[in-house]
Parts: C-alpha cells; structure tokens; sequence
C-alpha cells in the first residue's frame, strides 16, 4: 500500500510539472468555459440550467482522450517499462497511478467550472449535488477507462494524438452538450450514443441519476478494464 501511494504522489509532482497536462486538463477546458459559457447563456439563455454539465463534459473528454493516452504511450512504449520490470514493479503500477492522478486533476478542473458559472454566468448549480459528484466520478472514470485503452494501444505520438481527436470530437459534437442532440440527423443521433460522453452528459442533469443513464457507462467501464488487462498482459510477455 505504501509503494502505491508513493507512487501515486510521485504521479502528482510529475504531472504538476507536465505542460500537456497543464494545458488539456486546464487551460483549454477553462479557457474553453470562459469563452463559450457567456456566448451559450446570450444566445441560449436557457442553458444556463445544463452549461455547468455541459463544460464539464467538454472538460472531462479532452482531460481523458488528448491528455491521459500520451503519458502511457511514453511510459509503456519506452524503456520505462523496462525498469519496471528490472525492479520488480508491477506494470499495473504506472497505469493505476495515471489513471488516479488524471482523475484527481480531472475532479479539480470540474470543481472550478462548478465554482466559477453561478458567479460568472448565473448558471444554476444542480439540485442533488451528491449525486451529481457521483456521476462525474463514475463519468470521469469510464472516460479515463478509453482514454488508457488509447495509450496501450497506440505507441506513435502522431497517430495517437490523431485518434484522439476521432474520439474526442464525436463525443463533444454529438453528445448535446452544444445543441440538442435532437437536431442531429438520425443517424448522428445513433453515432452520438456510442460516446460515454452522451449518457454522462444526461446522467449528470438533475434526475438524470437512473439506471437507464448508467448501465452504458457501467459495461464500457467492465469492457475498458478487460482490454487494459489484456493489453498490460501482452506487454509482460514482450
């Protein structure tokens, strides 16, 4: 236990220092929320009652599809999974401590947006605020889930960044966080369900809290976590 979360403290100073970290997990969401959540409630005013759950979304994705993937490609495309090995250290280990190092980054930059759009935009803060944190962690922790399968599997930083961005903005364009999904053509619309980014998007609106927006992203999650498994015991073998 201990060497897990010395690890995981060692995490957080290197991702403290990290500016791709920096810049997908904060400037760009933030920036991002500071720009369009005043273009969203003067156009939409109405939105002022979804923006803290559409910035979030928006937040969460880029977090977890551009930022998460490159530091596993390093780590697990490179002789630092060498020196794993070569000390004995599980190669979960790397993986693990990504993934909640991410996720504390990750909860930090939605606790900001959530702070900052009541007072800069009179945005309405959800009714049930636990179960509102609930479904940012569960939404947070699916997302991380993807965004590790994408850093197992693609080793060149060139493609990696470019399937990323496939990932990334289908889940942003086609989840409703934009505009209602509804507008979208029907097929668009059945695209838009394949991306977790649709049902945690809803799972987070007030009475979203329900089975049927939480079974998707509990069986992506079981699915993510069996690829990471398969894909941690390819790399033992090589």
């Amino acid at each position: 236990m201990s060497g897990f979360l010395y690890g995981v403290a060692l995490q957080w100073k290197l991702d403290i220092r990290s500016k791709s970290l920096l810049v997908t997990c904060y400037i760009v969401p933030l920036i991002f929320f500071l720009l369009m959540g005043g273009i969203f409630t003067s156009v939409m005013p109405g939105m002022r009652s979804t923006l803290i759950q559409s910035m979030v979304v928006m937040s969460v994705s880029m977090g977890a599809f551009i930022g998460l993937p490159p530091s596993l490609a390093e780590t697990y495309g490179s002789d630092i999974k060498k020196v794993y090995k070569a000390n004995g250290v599980p190669l979960y280990l790397g993986l693990v401590t990504m993934f909640f190092s991410a996720f504390v980054h990750l909860m930090a930059s939605c606790a900001i947006i959530l702070l900052l759009a009541p007072i800069l935009f009179e945005a309405v803060l959800p009714v049930q605020l636990p179960f509102f944190f609930l479904a940012l962690a569960i939404y947070i922790i699916v997302s991380l889930g993807i965004g590790s399968i994408l850093g197992l599997v693609v080793k060149n930083q060139a493609k990696l960044t470019m399937i990323a961005q496939l990932v990334f903005l289908p889940s942003i364009m086609l989840s409703g966080i934009m505009f209602p999904a509804s507008l979208l053509p029907g097929f668009l619309k059945t695209t838009g369900r394949i991306f977790p980014a649709f049902w945690g998007y809803r799972l987070m609106l007030d009475n979203g809290f329900c089975l049927g927006n939480l079974w998707y992203l509990v069986l992506v999650f079981c699915v993510s976590v069996i690829i990471c498994a398969i894909l941690l015991n390819k790399q033992k073998c090589k």
